[in-house]
Parts: structure tokens; C-alpha cells; sequence
């Protein structure tokens, strides 16, 4: 399981550009400056998410980055496909089973089981979270996130059913 530099870095860019607004636009190296990453790695990842359809770009004077569409439109989950890809991916058993292959072949493994859960929660959360929500200040994020907590309590307990 994993979160990237480049999911990481790329989701401060983005909001970076989100709290810009749609009235103006932020430069490579103002970005690179406001989030201290190198101007070389902020272009590496605004082509990437200008490519995925989050920001757009324009060139001139008065050109640089906008959100291509409003915050509420962009899906966190998605721009973090966009940037790398998913925390655990079933790919990962087939390089790291361990000395022995069984795991990796065996439909018994319940390590395998758990991070396939906690993918499937992770997606559930990042696809009802976009932009406008992780431009909340971080107490209205901490409520929400209680909030969010409270609504999987009452589907009831996660327990293995045997």
C-alpha cells in the first residue's frame, strides 16, 4: 500500500490552483514557490493534470494554471488515478508473495483480503470527496470526516463472516 510523491504533490498543486479561484490563474514557479517543490517537478505534474482534464493552461502575460472545471466537479479520487493510481493493487501479491508463491496464487490469503477492504473503503471515501470539500478550512474537514465515521457506524461493525 502506498501513497506516491507524485499523488502527494500533485493533489497540493491542485488545490494550490483550486484556491486561486476561477478570476485568475498561478504560474509554474509561483506554484513551485507557495508549495516549495521544484518548478521542474510542479510542470511534470500540471502536464499530467492538465492531461487528465483538472487544470487547463494559458499562455501569454497573463497566462498559467486554472481548474478546468469548478470544485465541486473535481473528484479527489479521480485526479489521484489520474497521478498514480490506487493504494493497494492486486498486481502487488504477484511481486512481493514472500518466499513461497502460494499466496500470491491462493484465494485463502487474508492479508490479500484486508487491503482489498480497505481499497474498497478508501474508494468509497475519495469518490464523495472532491475540491470544494478539501478547501475547507481543517475543522470543517475534521467534522466531516467524523461525520463520514458516524455513517459507516450505523451500517453496523465490520466483522468476518465465517
Amino acid at each position: 500500500m502506498k501513497l506516491t510523491a507524485q499523488e502527494e504533490y500533485g493533489l497540493r498543486c491542485l488545490l494550490r490552483v483550486a484556491k486561486e479561484g476561477a478570476v485568475s490563474s498561478l504560474t509554474i514557479p509561483e506554484i513551485s514557490e507557495k508549495e516549495g517543490i521544484s518548478s521542474f517537478y510542479v510542470a511534470k505534474l500540471l502536464r499530467i493534470l492538465r492531461r487528465g482534464g483538472f487544470v487547463r493552461a494559458a499562455r501569454g502575460a497573463s497566462g498559467g494554471y486554472q481548474l478546468a472545471r469548478p470544485p465541486e466537479q473535481v473528484i479527489v479520487g479521480e485526479a489521484l488515478a489520474v497521478l498514480g493510481g490506487r493504494l493497494y493493487d492486486p498486481a502487488f501479491c504477484n511481486e512481493h508473495a514472500g518466499s513461497e508463491s502460494i499466496c500470491a496464487n491462493s484465494v485463502d490469503c487474508s492479508v490479500r483480503s484486508l487491503w482489498q477492504a480497505v481499497q474498497t473503503m478508501v474508494d468509497r471515501l475519495l469518490s464523495r470527496t472532491t475540491l470544494r470539500d478539501l478547501l475547507a478550512d481543517e475543522q470543517h474537514m475534521s467534522c466531516w470526516a467524523d461525520d463520514l465515521v458516524k455513517v459507516s457506524e450505523l451500517a453496523g461493525p465490520l466483522a468476518p463472516r465465517y
